[in-house]
């Protein structure tokens, strides 16, 4: 078992579920839908992937900042 590091975050009509560990993610029409689908979408990431693709996340933070583009 993994304990998984995500952040959930709205884009237009969908809530988007990132994981930090693994580059996967997964939207649904709620938070817990998003989460849900990003369980899934992760596990079954790890059927094909070597276990040492998973990255430990720690002390992590959600910002934002404005550039200049």
């Amino acid at each position: 078992m993994k304990t998984i590091t995500y952040c959930i975050y709205r884009e237009d009509e969908f809530f988007v579920a990132q994981c930090l560990n693994v580059d996967v993610s997964s939207f649904g029409h709620t938070r817990a839908e998003a989460l849900v689908a990003l369980r899934e979408a992760v596990e079954l990431y790890f059927e094909d992937a070597p276990a040492a693709d998973f990255i430990l996340v720690s002390d992590a933070e959600i910002g934002q900042e404005v550039i200049h583009a």
